[in-house]
């Protein structure tokens, strides 16, 4: 590990990665690296995660491949000095901000996007000059295995390499002298970094997680509603950190809104998903045994099958719930959807605004007061009004969590400022000199009263 983030940061002292030129021939390479490996991406996602050939590509190699493009045609703008402007006191300067990258990047990425949470990250630290460490999970050791071989072909170790192990190699190379580190993963986890990193006084980006909320109210359209749900939900049978957790649901719509939940989850995944080859599995033992013992909370309405040996979960629809039961304690991030009903959004944004800011949030209705007031009063990370996930994949939308679901955000321009350091500078004239700024001036105090009042 030490050798690895010695040699990049002498690399990067070098200067290699300061030019335009140099940014945007990396990015082309990421994006024909993407091309060149394809199938192997394809085939190491679904050995490890059964992922469907679309799911696989939609949500992870097309999802970079649009954050690379967005970067290609925005990054000579970004790189430009920003302009702004000066008081009075300032008269006959110049000031503006430069962007500079913080140098040696460590990215920890989770398993339940592989590729896409792996490689996204490294998209804005290169564009903003980094060199990167990646440390791929080591619950999807195929993926991993494939992100070592490609970055090795394309790129140098001096400037992106990537180490594989377990949670002894993530804890060796957060002890060592790096720049920034990026994280996504669980919220334990992510306290761990942050108390890593403080000891040397390393900024980082945490993108966590927590129990994202759809709420539906009665004047929502229920049947649009319940197909963007289902399809917010149980892709990647709910693991995803975006998921709708939960829902609530007004008791004039329940009724509707439960038999068109039903009839989307049959029409997405068939009326046996655990035989469809399409339907993605739980990671691990560990973590089916974990989301299979939420089954037993209050009472299932749909799904509820369990297949131990192919480690998959039906997309299941659990009611009688209350904020008691185990299913509601932690993030579920499985195919499991507890429902709980309500009476008025004043409940509704009681109850949520009592619990950790969540990661993002759904609401499903038609009055543009009702989305206001919903808002305006519940803090989370980002969401969406009458969609769920969507925000995601919205280059100009920055994303990221607040509070226990996360610090910091990226995506777009955000990655890009993420991974640069915002330089002040004042470029003072020297053709004149304000007199009234230095001691002993007659007229100082006079004219800083004048300005400032």
């Amino acid at each position: 590990m030490q050798t690895i983030v010695q040699q990049q940061k002498a690399w990067f002292k070098e200067g290699h990665t300061k030019s335009y030129s140099f940014r945007k021939e990396q990015l082309l390479t990421m994006k024909k690296m993407l091309s060149t490996f394809e199938k192997p991406i394809l085939e190491a996602l679904k050995f490890d995660l059964s992922k469907s050939e679309y799911e696989a590509y939609a949500s992870e190699i097309a999802f970079l491949k649009s954050e690379i493009d967005h970067h290609l045609k925005q990054l000579k703008s970004w790189m430009e000095p920003q302009k702004v402007k000066a008081p009075l006191t300032h008269t006959g300067s110049k000031n503006f901000i430069m962007k500079e990258p913080y140098g040696t990047v460590l990215i920890i990425a989770p398993w339940n996007y592989p590729v896409q949470l792996a490689l996204a990250p490294v998209i804005g630290a290169v564009a903003a000059g980094n060199t990167v460490i990646i440390k791929p999970s080591e619950l999807t050791p195929t993926v991993s295995w494939v992100l070592k071989k490609m970055i090795e072909q394309y790129f140098p170790p001096a400037f992106i390499a990537v180490v594989e192990g377990d949670k002894e190699v993530t804890q060796e190379l957060l002890d060592q002298p790096l720049d920034y580190i990026f994280f996504t993963g669980s919220v334990p986890v992510g306290r761990i970094i942050m108390e890593k990193a403080a000891k040397r006084l390393i900024p980082v980006t945490l993108e966590l997680g927590g129990k994202s909320p759809a709420i539906v109210h009665k004047d929502a359209s229920i049947d649009l509603a319940a197909k963007r749900i289902v399809w917010g939900k149980f892709t990647n049978a709910g693991q995803t950190c975006i998921a709708p957790d939960y829902l609530y649901v007004h008791h004039e719509v329940k009724a509707e809104l439960m038999k068109s939940l039903q009839a989307y989850i049959q029409e997405f995944y068939s009326s046996n998903p655990l035989n469809n080859e399409e339907y993605t599995r739980i990671v691990n033992k560990a973590h089916f045994d974990r989301v299979a013992a939420y089954l037993d909370s209050g009472t299932i309405v749909s799904g509820g099958a369990v297949n131990e040996r192919n480690q998959k979960i039906e997309p299941t629809i659990l009611d009688q719930v209350s904020w008691q039961d185990p299913v509601m304690q932690e993030e579920i991030f499985g195919p499991i959807l507890p429902i709980l009903t309500y009476d008025s959004l004043e409940e509704v944004t009681g109850q949520i605004t009592e619990k950790p800011k969540p990661l993002a949030l759904y609401y499903f209705g038609e009055s543009e007061e009702d989305q206001q007031e919903i808002l305006s009063s519940i803090s989370f990370g980002g969401g969406c009004i009458n969609d769920t996930l969507y925000h995601i994949i919205n280059p100009h939308l920055p994303f990221g969590g607040v509070g226990e679901s996360g610090i910091g955000s990226y995506h777009g321009q955000a990655s890009f400022d993420t991974f640069s350091h915002s330089k002040s500078i004042t470029k003072q004239t020297t053709k004149f000199d304000q007199s009234f700024r230095y001691p002993g001036s007659s007229l100082g105090l006079s004219i800083m009263k004048r300005i400032f009042g």
